[in-house]
């Protein structure tokens, strides 16, 4: 396959009419190079529309028997035929926004701190406990929050509640806070704890985003900011962070997604209710993805249907997150917004 190009008169003027020479395209290992990576994007989509029509095909049944009914019935009693995830959807939510409250200030003070204040040193080593925060199993952030820090930490949501208990959903009502006596456990397994958790869990990854892209801020707008007067924070707030939006919101879209989806730490910290609990401190929450993992083992041919069902809820909140996301960059591309 050949192209047509111009070749420029040597003179200078212009030769509308000169004959022009045939270029041919890159090679072959182009076009395999394009093949693979065309591949793998098919793969992916791929991937993906088959999770998807396997969760649909395996919780058909659920569907048919609860109807709309699924999306807006609290309690989960499959063989009973009275079933929805209305419950434990609205948990999902709150779980996954306690996490963004606590992840998203971590993250991007640590991403400014490493990128813009730390010296080399000390950047080289945050970025590498960074990472290893990213490998830590989620097993492990769950035990740590199950055996130690809810059962430790109780003052915290106590506190919260006292001074804050005038916003519903800070409140406890079972708690009785001029009652020195008051049993603790009304503080443990709660929302607050499970977002918490996974809220240090997905900090590396947005951190690690946000860094990425703080980064990659020109240096020409960083000298010309600092030209015109501006402080290191002047600098930041007009040239770092306008570049750094879309990896801003990228970052933390992606941390939502891992929010939705964690499991094993959930499970191990909450205590499981099928009622809307918009109480973030008080005891008790639920999750789509701690459901399946408790609800598993023990579940009846219908039954796992509708855990397949409520999986396939989770999958298509997760999509619509991440192309709601995907929109929101398109919209905000790095550097757009910069004021020098």
């Amino acid at each position: 396959m050949t192209q047509l190009i111009d070749v420029p008169d040597p003179v200078g003027h212009a030769t509308p009419d000169a004959p022009r020479r045939r270029v041919s395209l890159p090679g072959g290992i182009d076009r395999v190079f394009r093949g693979v990576l065309r591949g793998a994007g098919f793969t992916v989509l791929g991937l993906m529309a088959t999770v998807g029509v396997f969760l649909l095909i395996r919780g058909l049944d659920a569907f048919s028997v609860a109807g709309f009914s699924f999306f807006t019935t609290q309690t989960w009693q499959p063989d009973s035929r009275n079933f929805g995830i209305a419950a434990v959807l609205v948990g999902t939510l709150l779980i996954a926004s306690v996490a963004l409250v606590v992840a998203f200030p971590l993250a991007l003070g640590m991403a400014l701190f490493i990128s813009e204040y730390a010296p080399r040193w000390l950047k080289r080593f945050l970025t590498s406990a960074i990472d290893l925060m990213a490998a830590v199993p989620s097993v492990v952030y769950g035990l740590f929050g199950s055996t130690l820090l809810q059962w430790r930490g109780t003052d915290i949501p106590r506190w919260l509640s006292i001074q804050f208990g005038w916003i519903p959903f800070l409140s406890v009502p079972q708690a009785d806070p001029d009652n020195p006596l008051s049993p603790e456990t009304v503080y443990a397994t709660s929302t607050f704890w499970a977002g918490l958790v996974v809220g240090f869990m997905i900090m590396p990854f947005i951190c690690s985003v946000m860094r990425e892209s703080f980064t990659q801020a020109p240096q020409g707008e960083r000298e010309g900011a600092y030209a015109l007067g501006s402080t290191r924070w002047g600098m930041i707030r007009s040239v770092v962070l306008p570049f750094g939006r879309s990896g801003m919101i990228g970052g933390t879209m992606l941390g939502l997604g891992r929010a939705l989806g964690e499991t094993i730490a959930v499970a191990l910290i909450i205590s499981p209710i099928f009622v809307i609990q918009p109480h973030i401190l008080g005891a008790g929450a639920n999750s789509v993805s701690a459901l399946i993992a408790q609800q598993w083992g023990a579940a009846s041919p219908f039954g796992l249907g509708a855990l397949m069902a409520a999986g396939l809820a989770l999958f298509m909140l997760t999509l619509v997150v991440n192309f709601a996301a995907s929109a929101v960059i398109a919209r905000s591309r790095s550097g757009q917004g910069s004021d020098a």
